[in-house]
């Protein structure tokens, strides 16, 4: 396949999350399999090439031309440098779904995917090796010209919505596909922000989807902006995780806690930093979800022998009750590896009640601030026994779910599609 992105009008377009829409575009084609033989890029007259500042984008057969004609006459020389080629047309002016590059690529028939938000005319073109026949009439100014033209006459049918399946595993959500121009920093602000909350997952806890977004965004634009690496943020994640530890089990429970809201702010910071910068990476998934499942049980051995253990021994109610919860948080997390062995999916998109389920479940960010809130009336013996509590009945609602969905409901034997959890898609304005 060979790729035309015509970047000529490109310096009009300000950037989304620190990266350019060029940038943004070729990040969309770096996983394409097989990768493209040719990326043709035209840049305006006497434009130096753009510096790329991912690495891995310079390993794409680029090459760089100067748009001095227009855009019937680019378009033409492309056609005929695709040699029978498939081809596919993107506007360095358009925000576009990193997933419709592969989606357009497997598709044996040409398509043109027009933007789903009215009146926005952003559009990307894709033809089908050989069709080239009475292309186009006319003079086109741009992709979105060439694009509607192509719908009007009939010669290229417009992409359905039913065809893009949205669904996004790490998410657990269902996420429409989305092509945006990008004519203002105003637009860009707006794009920023659907493109933040589209990031969220579908099914999380009630404070990672009400009370910490407004935080992480305060975060994640600068960060973006000057190109911090998201497995910065985990590293300094990882650091206040483990030195809350010491801290609460020497009694310095102030400091504990607010050591771990900065793990649990900065936890969300990463993940949306590395999808919306497209940094995310192998080490940097294991560092941030091996975190995930490492610490929590150590937090609440350290909230109980803080609380007095080293004195009364494991022995007593108290040390009971941690040994217990570490047990059952052990327990719950290898239930939950049972559904996505079989479905490939998470537990929680299987059906709606599973998704408000994983809302108020015992994870980190909701027995934390109970913990804190019972210690700092002076009930923290009574907060950490309710936590091992809500520990139990977790574990059990996972268990008795994952045996009535593959012994009782028998859905692995269904062709089931996961629920949509997510409360509603997001909007731009």
């Amino acid at each position: 396949m060979l790729v035309w992105i015509d970047a000529v009008a490109a310096d009009s377009a300000p950037p989304i999350f620190g990266l350019s829409l060029l940038e943004r575009h070729l990040h969309g084609l770096r996983n394409l399999k097989p990768a493209p033989a040719r990326i043709i890029i035209d840049l305006p007259p006497g434009t130096p090439e753009p510096k790329l500042g991912d690495k891995r984008l310079d390993r794409l057969p680029l090459e760089w031309r100067r748009g001095e004609a227009s855009y019937v006459l680019r378009l033409v020389q492309v056609l005929a440098a695709s040699s029978g080629q498939s081809l596919l047309i993107l506007d360095a002016t358009t925000l576009a779904d990193a997933r419709l590059p592969a989606v357009l690529a497997a598709r044996t028939a040409s398509t043109v995917v027009l933007s789903r938000e009215k009146p926005d005319r952003a559009a990307i073109v894709y033809l089908a090796a050989g069709d080239r026949a009475t292309l186009f009439e006319g003079q086109p100014q741009n992709t979105a010209d060439l694009a509607a033209q192509l719908v009007e006459t009939g010669r290229v049918p417009a992409f359905k919505d039913e065809e893009f399946n949205g669904f996004v595993r790490r998410l657990r959500r269902t996420l429409p596909y989305y092509l945006f121009s990008v004519e203002s920093p105003a637009r860009a602000a707006k794009l920023e922000r659907f493109l933040f909350w589209s990031n969220y997952k579908g099914s999380t806890d009630l404070f990672t989807r009400y009370v910490y977004p407004p935080l992480v965004w305060l975060c994640v634009r600068p960060l973006a902006r000057w190109r911090i690496h998201p497995n910065w943020v985990t590293l300094v994640s990882i650091v206040l995780a483990l030195g809350a530890i010491p801290c609460w089990a020497s009694g310095y429970f102030i400091t504990g806690f607010v050591m771990a809201y900065g793990m649990s702010v900065l936890d969300s910071v990463d993940g949306k930093l590395a999808r919306l910068t497209f940094t995310d990476s192998v080490s940097g998934n294991y560092l941030d979800h091996g975190l995930d499942m490492v610490h929590p049980p150590l937090w609440y051995l350290s909230w109980a022998y803080g609380l007095g253990i080293a004195s009364e021994g494991w022995s007593s109610p108290l040390g009971q009750g941690a040994i217990a919860i570490f047990v059952l948080y052990v327990i719950d997390r290898l239930v939950l590896k049972i559904y996505p062995y079989v479905f490939k999916r998470a537990f929680h998109t299987h059906s709606r009640m599973d998704g408000l389920v994983r809302s108020f479940i015992c994870r980190r960010n909701m027995s934390l601030p109970l913990f804190m809130l019972g210690y700092l009336v002076g009930l923290g013996r009574e907060a950490f026994f309710l936590i091992v509590a809500w520990q139990a009945a977790t574990t059990l609602y996972h268990a008795g779910r994952t045996f009535w969905i593959l012994c009782v409901e028998k859905a692995q034997r269904q062709d089931r599609a996961p629920v949509e959890v997510a409360a509603k898609h997001v909007k731009v304005d």
